[in-house]
């Protein structure tokens, strides 16, 4: 398990490995500016807007091109490795991205047919929409709403257009939000 413990580590690593594309059409770094965009754009907190900006770092820990055949736990892997840096406001939605896309599926019945292609794939792989019990304990659990949020600027930080912003844009977010 990669552990990072400064800024300057996080941003070599999406300088290195962020012009991996994951299915999507957009590269991990952009897919990552376009996120953190929306979530300011929508005068998010700073905690969310460092979330939507790092919730798929776990991804670029992958040494292989990412594969769409298994569940990489990117969620997991990633809160972790930064879970040294920041708190739980910006870790725990991003622990909780995944299991947001499968309580939208569940809660929403149109949400489903708003997936990309890629994110329907995925969530084969990651057991499926909750069921009742599922998703009324998601609901119980600590940012839990940031983590719903979170998911839906997942969703819209897909898009071929460029966001025009650069990484060390928010290098003053996630600075101000060091543990």
């Amino acid at each position: 398990m990669m552990s990072l413990s400064n800024l300057d580590q996080i941003e070599r690593l999406y300088a290195s490995r962020g012009a991996l594309n994951y299915g999507e059409g957009v590269t991990q770094l952009e897919h990552a500016l376009q996120c953190a965009a929306l979530a300011q754009a929508q005068n998010a907190p700073a905690s969310l807007v460092a979330a939507a900006l790092l919730h798929d770092i776990g991804h670029l820990f992958d040494e292989e091109s990412i594969a769409a055949e298994r569940d990489d736990r990117h969620e997991i892997v990633g809160s972790q490795a930064i879970g040294f840096l920041f708190g739980g406001a910006v870790t725990k939605p991003i622990s909780l991205h995944v299991a947001a896309k499968r309580y939208l599926c569940f809660k929403q019945a149109s949400y489903f047919k708003t997936l990309s292609p890629a994110s329907k794939a995925s969530l084969t792989l990651q057991s499926g929409p909750f069921n009742t019990a599922e998703a009324a304990a998601f609901e119980k659990q600590d940012f839990w709403r940031d983590a719903v949020a979170l998911r839906q600027f997942d969703d819209m930080g897909k898009r071929d257009d460029l966001s025009g912003r650069a990484f060390a844009d928010f290098a003053p977010i996630l600075q101000s939000l060091l543990t």
